[in-house]
């Protein structure tokens, strides 16, 4: 493993754009893979878990050419892959492809590293077979990666997700384009909306509802140019430390503002910060703030779920007890990062409380150093590297490679908007 220690207090200044939205490079690689005519991406993640995507629809058959920049070129066909593809640590990854690969004629194996092979995929396996898919995994009762999918015949279900899951729903609404008939997703809470959103941009009759989400089958014709924009997840390591850390004025560029995805935002105008949004441009700007104490219901979770280790980091440094209800399904993410968090909060100097599926977080306004396992994930790896630089005492960050998932360029942008030298 790679160490990095951070240390601080240092101020978050200047203008920064982080990388393309990764939930948005995905679902964009894999509809224009199903198109009939070429389809420009712009601003495409840089992370692993997208590049995995990437090389995933070119194995099925695709063509992709890279204009560098975050810039490809695809031309859709899907034919089949000869050999199992390689998800990496990408959950967003098998899971969308499953679906999408479900009611093609070809099978298809999928698989991850040690991480994805321990993550639930009865989730997605449920509802998919009843609508007439093959999806067999390996384990005990055969829920677990690698997930081979024999290409059938789908009708199409009335599915209620018994978690909500941004995932999940895609998987389902995405099989749902090779099914007989239509097929609707109906959700506890709401879950980010870009399968549904890019579809109907790519001409599939597409219908929300009040709590659901339905999909005829049909072409995909997907547009001409998918630009994308910043990864809110992203922004909001940034954000934190330019709340927390002492004589900060920071502004990150161009970041997607659509549905579900702001939550942290609210968390933490909720928490005093000093952060406001330009709707038109998609900046958010954040400055030095005294923090407090907040409440953040289950209901809310799903729409700041991947921000909550940065935002257990923010709870540390605010005054007061900060409460996170909903956690579960932090649990199965790549690391269990209920456990994780409590780790770091720890290093960190906050006492941190678990009951059922509710996290407490007690703060007193500063923050310790230590070292900090990421246990091979990457936003935890990121938390604790923005703590170190935002805090009083220098955090050792154990498995900092792990930020390669989603953000390789971490490391240099943490030193030009900090001056912090590796």
């Amino acid at each position: 493993m790679t160490a990095l220690t951070v240390g601080g207090p240092r101020p978050f200044v200047g203008r920064i754009r982080v990388p393309g939205d990764k939930s948005i490079s995905h679902r964009a690689l894999m509809i224009a893979a199903l198109g009939r005519q070429r389809c420009t991406i712009q601003g495409l993640s840089d992370g692993d878990d997208v590049t995995h995507t990437r090389l995933a629809v070119e194995a099925l058959g695709a063509r992709v050419e890279d204009h560098g920049s975050g810039g490809v070129t695809v031309s859709g066909g899907l034919t089949g892959a000869s050999d199992p593809i390689y998800l990496g640590n990408s959950g967003t990854g098998i899971r969308l492809l499953t679906g999408l690969v479900a009611g093609y004629g070809f099978t298809t194996t999928l698989d991850g590293d040690a991480s994805i092979r321990r993550r639930p995929m009865d989730r997605i396996i449920e509802p998919l077979s009843a609508m007439g898919a093959s999806v067999r995994g390996s384990g005990e009762g055969g829920t677990l990666a690698p997930l081979k999918v024999q290409g059938r015949t789908l009708r199409g279900i009335d599915y209620t997700l018994p978690v909500a899951s941004a995932q999940v729903k895609s998987a389902v609404l995405l099989a749902g384009l090779r099914a007989e008939g239509p097929t609707t997703v109906r959700e506890p809470a709401p879950t980010r909306a870009h399968t549904e959103e890019m579809l109907a941009d790519a001409g599939v009759r597409v219908e929300c509802g009040d709590g659901s989400v339905t999909v005829w089958p049909g072409d995909v014709e997907p547009p001409h140019l998918i630009g994308i924009p910043g990864d809110p997840s992203q922004a909001a390591f940034w954000l934190v430390g330019a709340c927390i850390a002492p004589d900060s004025d920071l502004t990150v560029e161009n970041v997607y503002l659509g549905s579900a995805r702001g939550g942290f935002v609210d968390v933490l105008a909720r928490m005093g910060a000093d952060i406001t949004v330009d709707s038109d441009s998609g900046d958010i700007r954040a400055r030095t703030s005294e923090l407090r104490a907040t409440h953040v219901t289950a209901d809310e979770l799903p729409g700041c779920i991947d921000e909550v280790p940065i935002l257990a980091v923010a709870a540390a440094a605010a005054e007061g007890v900060t409460v996170f209800e909903g956690i579960a399904e932090l649990r199965v993410k790549e690391s269990d990062r209920v456990a994780a968090i409590i780790e770091m909060l720890n290093v960190l100097g906050a006492e941190s409380e678990i009951d059922g599926e509710t996290l407490a977080v007690s703060g007193d306004g500063r923050l310790g150093g230590g070292t900090v396992d990421s246990h091979g994930d990457h936003r935890m790896a990121m938390a604790a590297a923005i703590a170190g630089a935002a805090g009083s005492a220098p955090v050792t960050v154990e498995g900092f490679e792990a930020t390669a998932t989603s953000y390789p360029g971490f490391a240099r942008d943490l030193s030009r908007v900090t001056g912090w030298t590796p």
